[in-house]
């Protein structure tokens, strides 16, 4: 067979994170890979068993939720936030631009002398 054997565990050492972080994943892998037994994960990594339990089933739920199939191609952007936000403002400038025409109305209309005055 053709092709480079997998790094396994030591894949751990090359990820981003902290130095703790990739020390104990790269034991819970080799715990999983039946490289490592309970005790000796535990000395190594200087915890409990059944704190190893609780890191080890951690790592593992995050593996799961990260490869749980996605939508394919880029999020949408939030405009729709945004398109919202300017269909209020729209709104806004039509109810104002109501008022005024109804103010210059009320102002033309008193500006007007009224005839029933005249007579009198």
């Amino acid at each position: 067979m053709r092709g480079r054997y997998p790094a396994g565990p030591e894949a751990a050492l090359q990820l981003a994170g902290s130095k703790q972080a990739r020390q104990r994943l790269r034991v819970i892998l080799q715990l999983l890979a039946g490289q490592l037994r309970v005790h000796e994960a535990c000395v190594r990594l200087g915890v409990g068993a059944t704190r190893l339990e609780q890191l080890r089933r951690r790592a593992l739920q995050a593996a799961v939720e990260a490869l749980e199939p996605r939508p394919g191609g880029r999020p949408r952007s939030q405009q729709q936030p945004q398109l919202t936000h300017i269909a209020e403002l729209e709104a806004r400038v039509l109810e104002l631009e109501r008022e005024l025409a109804l103010s210059r109305a009320r102002e033309e209309l008193a500006s007007i002398p009224q005839r029933a005055e005249k007579k009198r």
